[in-house]
């Protein structure tokens, strides 16, 4: 009788909105230079997301995070890292909640708390526990920090369920929306998660897990593993199940440090948008131009980066009538001569990481950022993003 209840109780009021998302915690024995990467591919039901940088005020620790563009406070955070390398980001659940508390969707007001407080996953730890019940929150949070810290913490009102990254013998642990100490079979978002587990059990194996590989290959996997077969040669596909989905509003991949090194050299490479209609700006806090004004980190609560994805985005999602939103236009984004929306936007960002690992590599050896060569590489890379999407778009 309850079932059929909140079955009748869907069909009155609509469907129940439900925004999925793909995450990863990796530890540096599975990636080729011994870094930990954290790893959210987000849904949201903003659209329009973007960097917001917070300063140190108040006791607080200086951190960047992901903020929805109707946020015009920045009351919440959706992933993020503070100046001690401490990095967090979440995916929400759907079957971890058993009390009947009306307190709920507060996961993006914990994480910005928790940017600005915790330094270590021990003390991220420590504030889950520290919580006024209920918390109001029911998720999975990834986090990772700079002393080789990275776990999973399944949290809802009341109760706090930790798996440590050192724990698996895969290296990694993938979460999307169901959690594993919740209710066996229900939650959303199995077969991506079994998308997801496919691509990085090869990885892993092979120490290949990099953020150019996450942002590059899974944020653009079009591969179905219940049909068996990758649709990026099809002209016209049901948007369902894949990884990347209408509803993504940004990827970020947050590569941390090792245990000998700063936590200043920490970087978000960050997609907003559409990851197939976008591309990766790297996010560094620990220097004064690392910020991309392209994120609208500063004076916009809208990203030009975001609303440019959002509108190539909707090119390839043009079916407006009937159950025509569900339809993705795949020939747009990939075609046998190369030059599809999501090919061409591939080849640039594959230019961004290269240079931008330049510029990286170069601080890490002399221990300190060169102010001057982040704004450099900015401004060049940032004026390629402009043209190339001006072409598109035109």
């Amino acid at each position: 009788m309850r079932k059929l209840l909140s079955v009748i109780i869907v069909y009155l009021v609509g469907w129940i909105p439900m925004f999925p998302c793909t995450s990863a915690v990796v530890s540096g024995r599975v990636t080729p230079d011994g870094r930990p990467l954290l790893w959210k591919h987000r849904d949201a039901s903003d659209l329009n997301n973007r960097i917001v940088h917070f300063e140190a005020e108040g006791g607080k620790l200086e951190f960047v995070g992901l903020v929805n563009g109707v946020d015009t406070m920045a009351n919440e955070v959706w992933a993020g890292y503070n100046t001690s390398g401490f990095a967090i980001m979440n995916t929400a659940s759907y079957n971890l909640k058993n009390d009947t508390s009306s307190l709920s969707d507060r996961e993006g007001v914990v994480m910005k708390q928790v940017l600005g407080e915790c330094r270590t996953v021990e003390d991220f730890a420590r504030l889950l526990d520290s919580l006024p019940r209920p918390i109001g929150v029911e998720a999975n949070f990834g986090v990772v920090d700079a002393l080789g810290g990275a776990a999973y913490f399944e949290v809802n009102s009341y109760e706090v369920f930790r798996y440590d990254v050192k724990d698996s013998p895969d290296g990694y642990l993938l979460r999307t929306n169901y959690s594993v100490s919740g209710r066996p079979n229900e939650g959303y978002g199995y077969i991506r998660y079994d998308n997801a587990a496919r691509l990085f059990s090869r990885a892993a194996s092979e120490r290949s897990i990099t953020p150019e590989w996450i942002t590059g290959v899974c944020s653009r996997s079009f591969y179905h593993i219940l049909l068996g077969r990758d649709f990026t040669t099809d002209a016209w596909v049901v948007d369902q199940d894949f990884i990347p989905r209408r509803s993504t509003s940004a990827s970020v991949v947050i590569e941390g440090v090792k245990p000998e090194e700063s936590p200043v050299f920490t970087t978000m490479w960050t997609i907003l948008g559409y990851p197939p209609c976008s591309v990766v700006l790297p996010v560094w806090i620990g220097c004064e131009y690392g910020v991309p004004t392209l994120q609208g980190a500063e004076d916009s609560v809208r990203s030009p980066l975001c609303e440019w994805s959002n509108r190539l985005k909707n090119k390839v999602f043009s079916l407006e009538r009937g159950s025509g939103p569900h339809y993705l236009h795949m020939a747009l984004l990939y075609n046998p001569e190369g030059n599809g929306y999501a090919q061409r936007l591939l080849l640039l960002e594959k230019e961004i990481y290269a240079e931008s690992r330049i510029v990286l590599d170069e601080v890490r050896r002399k221990g300190e950022w060169n102010n001057e060569h982040v704004g450099g590489l900015l401004d060049i890379v940032q004026q390629k993003i402009v043209t190339l999407f001006g072409q598109i778009l035109k």
